[in-house]
């Protein structure tokens, strides 16, 4: 008899890092919730996937939004009864200008985004694992390179990511009863769309802007799917992925 689908979730799935992690999900044999602010990408991923045989779900959400989260997982556990992997991916930046000329609400979209929706999604994630029989799940938040050392101008970004690596240490700890296993991915130079104009030239510490090496997103979401991987029992708490030649070890 064949093992029941495990249920992950995604969030930011409709383009860049989320939507590959998501379909290199599906190619494993998860059945993938699509969450994300746009439905249309989502609903077009589930139509791909649905094509291919392969079980997801486009769930429209905005993870700033205690009720839309919360209505996220009231549909996770009514349709599936339980969830075995979050990846916490959805993430914003913003302008890159000194901090005295950001405005207040490019801060609060940073953090709102960044930090308190990864809480409130790990938060709800957390309730349903431990609830759920057999007991447990993996949390998988993303953070960055920017969690270890920031680049010129990107306060909001830096202290957001610095907060996920906090939230992903008390999770690990805080979920070691319950078999709730929680890790964070650092991501460094994926070339996506949002990223694509760090090949044109990235402001750098010693004050000259120069282009930076990338590398293909997809090894982001083949890490993703290790890690997801993994029995309960083992755990990558941290993992790097980055550009090999990317200005981070000796960056400024």
């Amino acid at each position: 008899m064949n093992a029941p689908r495990k249920i992950a979730l995604v969030t930011g799935a409709g383009s860049g890092v989320g939507r590959l992690t998501a379909i290199a999900l599906l190619n494993d044999g998860w059945t993938v919730v699509l969450a994300g602010r746009r439905a249309e990408p989502l609903q077009a991923l589930a139509a791909e996937a649905a094509e291919r045989g392969q079980p997801a779900m486009a769930a429209p959400t905005d993870v700033t939004d205690p009720a839309s989260v919360q209505a996220l997982f009231d549909t996770i556990e009514r349709e599936f009864g339980r969830l075995d992997l979050l990846f916490n991916n959805a993430g914003v930046n913003a302008p890159a200008v000194p901090m005295d000329e950001l405005p207040l609400d490019k801060w609060f979209n940073v953090i709102n985004t960044n930090v308190t929706g990864v809480f409130l999604c790990a938060r709800a994630a957390f309730g349903l694992m431990r609830r759920q029989s057999p007991q447990g799940g993996r949390i998988i938040n993303n953070g960055s390179i920017s969690a270890h050392t920031p680049r010129p101008f990107t306060a909001p970004y830096t202290a957001s990511k610095h907060a996920v690596t906090g939230l992903t240490k008390a999770l690990a700890l805080d979920g070691r009863a319950y078999h709730i296993v929680a890790s964070q991915i650092d991501i460094g130079n994926a070339l996506t769309e949002l990223s694509e104009r760090m090949t044109r030239g990235v402001l750098q510490a010693n004050g000259t802007t120069a282009p930076e090496p990338m590398m293909d997103a997809t090894h982001v979401a083949n890490a993703v799917r290790h890690m997801a991987s993994l029995p309960l029992e083992a755990n990558v708490l941290t993992m790097t992925v980055m550009a090999s030649a990317m200005p981070f070890v000796g960056r400024g």
